[in-house]
C-alpha cells in the first residue's frame, strides 16, 4: 500500500504542479483574469498562489508533513471555486456551464485532499514519506 499511495500522491500533485508553473510562467494572463474578478493586487495574488501551490506539491510528493501538506490546499480550492468559477453569476449558458466544469473540479480537489489529510494525519497512515505527518 505503501507505492500506491505514493503514486497517489503523485498523480494527485501532478495538477497542482503543472498550475503552479502556470502561475509563474503565464502571470500576465493570470492576472488580468484575477482582475476581472476584482481580485486585489492580481499580480502578487498570481505569484503568491503559484508559490502556494508548488510548495504544497512538492511537500505532499515527498512525504513531508502530507498531511499539512494536503489539508493546505483546501483553502486554495475552496477560494479558486467560489471566486474564480462563480457560474451562478453567468447569463450564458455555455460559460455557465463551463464554470460550474471547473467548480465542480475545484471542489472535488479539496474532497480528495481532504481524504489526503484524513489519512495521513490518522494512526494508520502509509509510509513512503521523508518526514512523518504533523498531526496524528
Amino acid at each position: 500500500m505503501d507505492v500506491v499511495a505514493l503514486i497517489a500522491r503523485i498523480a494527485f500533485a501532478s495538477i497542482f504542479i503543472g498550475a503552479g508553473f502556470g502561475h509563474l510562467t503565464a502571470t500576465a494572463a493570470m492576472a488580468g483574469y484575477a482582475q476581472s474578478k476584482k481580485l486585489p493586487q492580481p499580480t502578487l495574488a498570481v505569484q503568491v498562489s503559484g508559490v502556494y501551490i508548488l510548495v504544497a506539491s512538492a511537500l505532499l510528493v515527498l512525504g513531508v508533513w502530507p498531511d499539512l501538506a494536503a489539508i493546505a490546499l483546501v483553502p486554495f480550492l475552496l477560494i479558486t471555486a467560489v471566486v474564480f468559477h462563480d457560474f451562478w453569476r453567468l447569463e450564458s449558458p455555455e460559460e455557465r456551464q463551463l464554470e460550474q466544469i471547473q467548480f465542480s473540479k475545484d471542489l472535488s480537489l479539496a474532497g480528495g485532499a481532504l481524504a489526503l489529510f484524513a489519512l495521513y494525519a490518522s494512526d494508520g497512515h502509509p509510509g513512503l514519506t521523508l518526514v512523518d505527518p504533523l498531526f496524528g
